[in-house]
């Protein structure tokens, strides 16, 4: 975040250098107004543009093994141009390399979700999937596995059978 905000002063110093450069080329024939002007969209510019490259930028540097299940574009009323073209603000990925499962329960399987947000923190949460039931349940707290294998307890929330964090863990081989 840090360095955004650097790269975006950057930006709007950098414009307004180039219009007081080409004012001065020019024998001051540009408004006064021109260098702060230029300034602000310089800043406005670059900010739009750390907004729309935050996704590929974060998926590029996915390691081996995590791909993203669902992401979800938003669109803000005080960014009207997020209407014509919605960002990505949050995605989900599943860590294919650790998906686990048990011999006596073949339609379950259990795996790392990764929560991305713009501006929070990256999220690890353990998800059990019940893929014949179409259900998944948060380990969050932990889990207690009785004799069998089975998780005693989960608190099962049901999805529906086009979900696609439900489909991505359980196409994982």
């Amino acid at each position: 975040m840090f360095l955004e905000l650097i790269g975006t002063i950057f930006a709007g110093v950098a414009l307004a250098g180039m219009v007081m450069l080409v004012n001065r080329l020019t024998g001051g024939r540009l408004p006064r107004w021109s260098a702060p002007v230029a300034a602000g969209f310089g800043m406005l510019s670059m900010t739009v543009f750390m907004e729309y490259s935050w996704f590929d930028r974060t998926t590029a540097t996915l390691p081996e093994g995590v791909f993203v299940a669902q992401s979800i574009e938003k669109a803000r009323f005080y960014q009207p141009w997020t209407y014509v073209v919605p960002y990505v603000d949050r995605f989900v990925a599943v860590d294919s390399l650790s998906v686990r499962r048990h011999a006596d329960l073949p339609d379950q399987r259990m795996a790392d979700l990764y929560f991305f947000g713009r501006w929070a923190p990256l999220k690890r949460v353990p998800v059990l999937f019940d893929c014949a039931e179409g259900r998944m349940a948060t380990l969050i707290d932990g889990a207690t596995f009785d004799d069998s294998g089975q998780v005693i307890d989960p608190d099962w929330v049901h999805v529906d059978d086009r979900d696609a964090v439900l489909a991505s863990a359980c196409g994982v081989s």
